[in-house]
């Protein structure tokens, strides 16, 4: 049985992107197969496509995307899940570039899919694995109790908004930036004191809070100009790898979401957030999946608040 996806022969821009038709996969002991309806466009499928994040050991074609929304269609012999065919679930999809979520089916381990949210359309749940695993372990791993003060850098992203309206959740005072387009936005998500974006970003924070803030999740990728705001002792978490030496006793601490990828417990404490209201699924555009290439070319032009959906 063969079905449709999306991927590239190739590396390159989006122009290598094109509509291929592949051999449909099939889930084994342990595994969830996901007849996919909606698939989202990050910035590392536009890294995966261009070769820069690393080359796949696999021969082509490749299949890029890291979470999609659909239904249940087949679980694998022995799988131990609450799921079964038909149900509609979320699913964070973690296949090195070879085979992602740019397809009709996808096999995932059973401990990466959850129900969908209920009240969401597929585009919408779609939306939630990646970014808000990754939003929980930056929170997770900077630890604050409630009552700390925790900065939030890249507040109108996706990641961002996530990480500061899970903090909120969690009784923290939030310090987050945005461009003035985006001032708004971000007071709506829930944060206590909102700055200006860019590189002065820390200073603006110091002013507003001389003794520093008790942890830095930069989404922005401030590197080590996030230590300037952050009190003696404190932590960064980096979503972009920074990894430099601190100053003051201030640790950098890069995190990247495949440590939470079979983490089931917190994606499903996500979904009954996106249900409890205390989470926002932001979608900016869905395109139909023959139209790939030019969700990637709106994903590199920037700008871009809330996810870009593809549908199958």
């Amino acid at each position: 049985m063969e079905m449709k996806a999306v991927g590239f022969t190739e590396f390159g821009g989006p122009e290598v992107l094109h509509v291929l038709d592949l051999p449909a996969p099939e889930a084994g002991p342990g595994e969830i197969r996901v007849r996919v309806h909606a698939a989202t466009v990050n910035a590392v499928d536009a890294l995966q496509r261009s070769g820069s994040a690393g080359r796949p050991d696999t021969p082509p074609p490749f299949v890029p995307g890291m979470e999609a929304a659909g239904v249940v269609d087949q679980v694998g012999p022995g799988t131990d899940t609450d799921l079964k065919v038909s149900d509609r679930v979320t699913a964070i999809v973690l296949a090195s570039g070879s085979r992602g979520a740019y397809a009709e089916q996808v096999v995932v381990p059973a401990e990466s899919v959850v129900r969908a949210p209920e009240g969401t359309t597929d585009v919408q749940a779609a939306s939630l694995p990646m970014n808000g695993l990754t939003a929980r372990l930056a929170l997770d791993t900077l630890g604050l109790e409630p009552g700390r003060t925790v900065a939030i850098s890249g507040a109108a992203g996706a990641v961002g908004g996530y990480a500061v309206q899970l903090a909120k959740t969690e009784g923290l005072r939030v310090v987050a930036d945005a461009a003035e387009q985006d001032e708004a936005l971000v007071k709506e998500l829930g944060a206590d004191v909102v700055l200006r974006r860019g590189a002065e970003y820390p200073d603006r924070i110091r002013a507003e809070i001389p003794d520093g803030v008790d942890g830095f999740v930069d989404g922005a990728g401030l590197g080590g100009l996030a230590a300037r705001a952050v009190a003696d002792g404190g932590r960064v978490v980096s979503l972009r790898g920074f990894d430099g030496p601190g100053e003051r006793g201030v640790v950098f601490e890069p995190i990247v979401v495949f440590r939470y990828a079979r983490e089931r417990a917190k994606l499903d404490r996500l979904r009954q957030q996106v249900e409890e209201g205390r989470i926002t699924l932001r979608i900016a555009r869905t395109l139909p999946a023959e139209q790939a290439a030019e969700a990637h070319r709106l994903l590199a032009a920037g700008g871009v608040r809330g996810r870009l959906v593809l549908t199958f």
